[in-house]
């Protein structure tokens, strides 16, 4: 097992919305920085627009600096995916995490499977794994049996039992689930907290071991040290009160996470 970090554990040093914003070089560097060995390279958009020579300077960067990569998407249409499998060749990355929606395509489960059956074969071939992320949008249950009748050790499924609360699944019955089938761990925290004047809640991120996530019994359940699953983290951090602020949490909240995991 490997701790990682993703790009989200840097979203605000890599958004527009900051006066500096990191390239990805920067976030790689840092992370290293930190003793992490695998880098995450989640829905970041400008990686699909990038250059075979920059991509390939991307892998030699992260390569002097002792990181590996894995990549995240959004989709399974197999162009879009065949797409990432290149980008993946050009990283080394040897794990693509996706969801099954896409703004424009919802398939069903039937459909579903076939196009991840017929990827199969380029996966096996790249020696790729292929991680369907547990989130809101798709049952838990749903992702379970794709990956169930697959049935296949490149096809497995990315836990992240915060996505599915919104769907009113229990972040542990979410990891009893998927446990057997978990190739990949995001690791965030999350908590609910009451707005202002008790109207309603929000529902966002929390610093690791402080919210509603229950690590041990997610580790206990799933047993990544000993079946080799990487544990990759992430944040949910709100915007804080400036810039300053909002950056200096991140780095905080990566650290402590780090710690946590590392202490765990």
């Amino acid at each position: 097992m490997t701790i990682g970090l993703s790009s989200f554990a840097y979203y605000w040093r890599l958004s527009p919305a900051v006066s500096q914003p990191w390239s990805l070089a920067d976030a790689i560097e840092h992370a290293a920085g930190l003793g992490v060995r695998l880098f995450q390279i989640c829905d970041y958009a400008p990686l699909e627009s990038m250059s075979d020579p920059e991509l390939e300077a991307l892998r030699r960067l992260a390569s002097d600096h002792g990181v590996s990569i894995e990549l995240g998407t959004k989709g399974i249409g197999i162009a879009h995916l065949r797409r990432y499998l290149y980008i993946a060749s050009l990283l080394d990355a040897s794990l693509l995490r996706t969801m099954l929606h896409t703004v424009d395509h919802k398939p069903d489960v039937a459909e579903a499977t076939g196009l991840l059956r017929e990827l199969l074969p380029e996966l096996v071939g790249q020696g790729v794994t292929l991680a369907l992320e547990t989130y809101e949008q798709v049952p838990t249950s749903t992702l379970v049996q794709i990956v169930r009748s697959i049935n296949h050790q490149n096809v497995g499924i990315c836990s992240d039992p915060a996505n599915a609360v919104a769907a009113l699944e229990t972040p542990n019955s979410v990891i009893d689930a998927v446990a057997p089938y978990v190739v990949n761990m995001h690791i965030k925290d999350f908590a609910f907290s009451r707005r202002d004047g008790w109207v309603g809640f929000t529902y966002s991120g929390a610093r690791l071991g402080e919210g509603l996530l229950d690590y041990g019994h997610m580790v206990r359940t799933i047993s990544p040290n000993s079946r080799g699953i990487n544990q990759i983290v992430e944040h949910w951090l709100p915007w804080q009160e400036n810039e300053e602020e909002t950056l200096a949490a991140e780095d905080q909240w990566t650290q402590h996470s780090l710690n946590y995991i590392r202490s765990n």
